[in-house]
């Protein structure tokens, strides 16, 4: 993978191909920016945020759902106004937003975590049809959310427990067992950070401290790994006109000036052209109520 946007992250996340702009978007965690990049023009764009925010999911053409640390927020790019829709856990300051991803339901799922990755603070919510509700909760660092192309399942990892779980969904896209462990990574001595499907149903999963995105089949068995130059791999996407080209974020997080020297374009975003075969993302749908 090449570096596709140079602007160094603190921490990277949320990469998200629109597919009714052709343009991307990802968030510096930390370093409380929306950022954008539309390949055919060139344009750019670097939105200052006031609270942290992580995910995000597209509702139409000039609108985004995005998560921070206090609530769920419909936000309009023409204009820059945010529209409250849901608070999430705005009533506890220790926590903030990490990966999200809507559904293919309408719905959004996102994960909640430590602003100092205590144990097991964070959770995992879901919101859909005006409600916000409880995937599973004692999660250190949630990520890794993505479903599978039949709509059978959700995925979801805790990355400080090297764990990728898979939750069974209803027609309705809410969960009918208790999640149960998909991958134990920690055999392999790997930590799952965001993840993605592919339309073959195939995780693409980044690896924190790997510098690498591995491809996980159904049946849980690993494939290829995409490389990058960034040991901080974060939150992987498929974008392009076909969606043949992997994205991915990185971040500078927890690196010295040694490892920086020896990879100075950590906390870029890195692409590969015709990686594999993706799928646009679902939108998000507001309910009549939240509208």
């Amino acid at each position: 993978m090449e570096v596709f946007d140079a602007r160094i992250c603190a921490l990277g996340e949320g990469v998200l191909w629109h597919p009714l702009r052709d343009e991307l978007f990802w968030f510096d965690i930390t370093g409380r920016r929306l950022l954008s990049h539309h390949p055919a023009s060139g344009h750019t764009r670097a939105v200052p945020l006031t609270d942290m925010c992580s995910a995000a999911a597209w509702i139409d053409r000039d609108r985004l759902l995005i998560a921070s640390e206090t609530g769920l927020w419909t936000y309009d790019l023409g204009t820059g106004d945010f529209g409250h829709l849901a608070d999430l856990e705005a009533d506890n300051p220790a926590t903030r937003s990490n990966d999200g991803r809507a559904d293919p339901w309408g719905g959004f799922w996102i994960g909640t975590m430590g602003k100092n990755a205590e144990p097991h603070a964070g959770a995992i919510y879901r919101h859909h049809g005006g409600q916000l509700r409880t995937i599973a909760d004692g999660i250190s660092i949630p990520n890794a959310i993505c479903f599978d192309a039949a709509r059978g399942c959700g995925y979801f990892a805790d990355t400080d427990a090297r764990l990728l779980f898979r939750v069974a969904l209803d027609e309705a896209g809410w969960p009918t067992e208790a999640p149960e462990v998909f991958v134990d990574f920690s055999h392999a001595g790997l930590s799952p950070d965001g993840a993605v499907t592919d339309a073959g149903g195939t995780l693409w999963v980044a690896l924190w401290g790997e510098g690498a995105v591995i491809e996980v089949a159904p049946d849980g068995s690993f494939g290829a790994r995409h490389e990058m130059d960034a040991p901080h791999s974060t939150c992987p996407a498929f974008g392009g006109p076909e969606f043949t080209t992997l994205y991915c974020t990185t971040a500078t997080q927890g690196l010295g000036a040694k490892a920086l020297a020896e990879a100075p374009h950590s906390g870029a975003l890195f692409a590969e052209p015709g990686a594999g075969q993706g799928k646009a993302e679902p939108a998000f749908i507001l309910d009549m109520g939240d509208a």
